[in-house]
């Protein structure tokens, strides 16, 4: 059974005479990695893709491809760490491609998570209260009054001081994770 061709050895087959420079070569296999490590990438977050097939598809590929796709997919799945996503599935898949544990970083990250829900939960309720006290002194009051908390100025302000702390202490964890 023949191997499945790359898109550069299809190109050349039917190009027949017409050469490609080395570095137009080299270009396209890093698109074509590019595109792999993308559709994996995708494949795996929509759980459509199990970490062991991503593993046995790395392992398919030549030495150099499966470097440049385990630190491609590695690269997404830390950046994509979030406050607000559940991460366990990038985790599990940044401690397999690394071959360490990470279960500080994976603790780190649920106890940042859950700090930041309860001190945005809290930031919410206290913007909602404040609202509904400034409606009220303009006699705007009752059960049916449910203040729009997040087109208040100082809900935006605050949110995004929160996020910013937050979002720092995330990217010391994801700087932790690519030095594993």
């Amino acid at each position: 059974m023949a191997g499945i061709k790359s898109t550069l050895e299809l190109a050349m087959e039917r190009t027949g005479k017409i050469e490609i420079s080395e570095k137009d070569k080299v270009e396209i296999r890093h698109r074509e990695i590019a595109q792999k490590v993308n559709g994996l990438y995708h494949r795996y977050r929509e759980g459509s893709l199990s970490l062991n097939d991503i593993q046995k598809e790395i392992l398919r590929t030549d030495e150099n491809t499966a470097k440049i796709a385990r630190e491609g997919l590695l690269s997404r799945w830390i950046e994509d760490l979030s406050l607000t996503d559940d991460d366990d599935r990038l985790l599990k898949g940044i401690e397999a491609l690394r071959g360490r544990n990470a279960d500080e970083a994976r603790e780190d990250v649920h106890r940042l998570r859950a700090q930041y829900q309860k001190q945005r939960d809290e930031l919410i309720e206290k913007t909602a209260s404040q609202l509904t006290e400034a409606l009220r002194k303009e006699g705007i009051e009752g059960s049916a009054v449910d203040p729009h908390v997040e087109a208040s100025p100082d809900w935006n302000e605050e949110s995004k001081r929160l996020d910013q702390t937050f979002g720092d202490r995330l990217e010391e964890i994801r700087k932790r994770l690519s030095a594993l």
